[in-house]
């Protein structure tokens, strides 16, 4: 299953067709009404599905179809989806045709027996009424609904290639942090040692001090004993054994989620934060200039990772 990134852009237009009063041998062919048709849905990153519809005022009773239709092929970003209608233009005045001019005097003659008072119809009120009379409602739903299908598929097709973008740059920060992860195990061994042994130096010059010979100092198990308790004790506050396998562990469990695909941009998210977490207690517990550096190596791959998922479905 493909990694969806929330963010992308389509756009469509298609000439508005409409069917209907045509001769029997057409009656299944589509007629151009001259008008054309516009959708652009466009998204960013969210919580949460978040849909904003702009919307002709001939096409609002068609939003909730419109709405469902997008809920059921996305989960989550901010969505706005625009419609524009584009008309034909008028060609000048055309002469009213005479079945239209008859109806019309028929209707203002019944209605001037009903009201002598009333004005007769100008030449103005000819010319609109037929022209309304001549015009059809157009149904918008099919064309729209339609091209809306297109064009949702064309932004998941968008998202599918920026989310495979992503994907693989996860995957080579994941690959990264492994690299990092892998150079700190050995040095905590040899930070402990050379703690001890730092510790058995500044303990013999302060027995040296006191005068006893070096043979003495030597032979004192004592002094051993005490270096290696205090390397012990050391070893035990700059452990980070238990913070590098759990790194490990969140870098296996998305390296799986990345695989698979799908709706894991929650998921990858809380992953994100507890990588976060160990590295930041890797760098307090941090004994040497080396561990503090990979603390921070470690830290920016993270917050690069974490900008990413912000993105992700």
């Amino acid at each position: 299953m493909a990694v969806y990134s929330m963010t992308g852009y389509a756009s469509a237009q298609s000439d508005l067709l409409k069917v209907g009063d045509l001769s029997q041998e057409s009656q299944n062919q589509a007629v151009l009404t001259g008008n054309r048709v516009g959708i652009e849905i466009r998204a960013v990153n969210s919580r949460f599905l978040d849909l904003n519809f702009k919307l002709p005022e001939e096409c609002r009773q068609i939003e909730p179809l419109l709405r469902e239709l997008v809920q059921k092929q996305l989960k989550r970003g901010k969505v706005e989806l625009r419609v524009w209608l584009e008309g034909e233009k008028k060609q000048g005045l055309k002469m009213p045709p005479e079945s239209v001019l008859k109806s019309l005097v028929s209707i203002e003659q019944q209605l001037l027996g009903q009201f002598p008072e009333a004005k007769r119809l100008s030449i103005i009120d000819l010319l609109r009424y037929s022209d309304a009379s001549d015009a059809s409602p157009i149904d918008y739903a099919p064309t729209v609904l339609d091209l809306s299908g297109q064009v949702l598929a064309a932004l998941k097709q968008a998202r599918a290639q920026e989310g495979e973008r992503l994907s693989k740059m996860l995957q080579d920060r994941c690959a990264q942090i492994r690299a990092w992860v892998g150079t700190a195990q050995p040095l905590v061994a040899q930070v402990v040692k050379a703690q001890g042994d730092r510790f058995l130096e500044r303990w013999k010059e302060a027995m040296a001090l006191t005068g006893a010979p070096a043979a003495v100092i030597e032979a004192n198990t004592l002094i051993h004993e005490r270096a290696l308790a205090e390397a012990t004790a050391f070893a035990i506050r700059v452990d980070i054994d238990e913070e590098l396998t759990r790194l490990n562990s969140h870098i296996d469990e998305i390296e799986a989620l990345l695989g698979k695909g799908g709706e894991l941009g929650k998921r990858l998210d809380f992953l994100i934060q507890e990588l976060l977490r160990e590295a930041n207690t890797l760098g307090s517990k941090a004994a040497s200039f080396d561990l503090t550096k990979i603390a921070v190596e470690l830290k920016v791959l993270i917050e690069q990772m974490r900008e990413q998922v912000q993105n992700l479905e």
